[in-house]
């Protein structure tokens, strides 16, 4: 990366990058715990790189409080995303590779390419604002364009959807979505919720080739769905 700074590595990248990745998924602060979770770390190892991030100038983070990029720090978690989400989808375009196989290749190639080689893959697929898993691409000045959206496990019964974002760090889970015929772009209908902690009952599709399915938690967090207007905030 010719004439990056000297604090500019990998491992810097990945943690501003996923400070931002914990950040738009979910209103809750961003702790060192689930910083360490996301990135496979220990929590002593997390806390000792954000004081060396927030020493930069890349974070701010009180003691026990929340961690947060400053503009600098966005800027750069923002070129990652960036590299990271067109690196998927050329993979899936261009190579045939499926939405389950992309992220742990994306996690290295991020790194390594160079800012050219990104603006002509970026051309090619014909600036895409979409990756393969329905997270919003950043443009190359950095702005993302996030449309609305909730996750499943909160959508009521009686309200239906577009399926339209699918977490995607459990390779597992996308494989499962794919085995029951679950993608992006699908209709949704949430049925009922067990009682107790039970499966979310869902249709999927529309009449008359709509399949019931009965998704548990950690499908239900990781699907994200467009609530049609008239059913939004059930």
């Amino acid at each position: 990366m010719s004439g990056a700074p000297k604090w500019r590595s990998p491992q810097v990248e990945d943690y501003l990058k996923g400070v931002y990745s914990l950040a738009e998924r979910t209103d809750s602060p961003v702790t060192t715990t689930a910083l360490a979770a996301r990135l496979g770390v220990s929590t002593s190892s997390c806390s000792g790189m954000i004081r060396k991030l927030a020493d930069l100038d890349l974070v701010a983070h009180a003691r026990y409080g929340a961690i947060e990029l400053t503009a600098d720090g966005l800027r750069v978690a923002l070129e990652m995303v960036r590299r990271h989400r067109l690196v998927e989808l050329y993979l899936v375009r261009a190579l045939g590779y499926s939405w389950d196989e992309v992220h742990d290749e994306a996690e290295v190639l991020e790194h390594a390419v160079s800012p050219r080689l990104l603006d002509r893959i970026a051309e090619r697929l014909g600036d895409p604002v979409l990756d393969p898993h329905g997270d919003p691409i950043p443009t190359r000045d950095g702005r993302v364009d996030v449309r609305a959206s909730q996750p499943l496990s909160s959508v009521g019964p009686g309200a239906s959807g577009e399926i339209v974002r699918v977490a995607d760090t459990d390779p597992d889970l996308l494989r499962y979505l794919a085995d029951q015929h679950v993608g992006l772009g699908d209709r949704i209908t949430v049925v009922e919720r067990e009682p107790f902690g039970g499966p979310i009952v869902v249709r999927i599709g529309r009449p008359p080739d709509e399949q019931v399915r009965r998704f548990g938690s950690a499908v239900a967090d990781a699907v994200s769905v467009a609530v049609e207007p008239t059913q939004a905030g059930t």
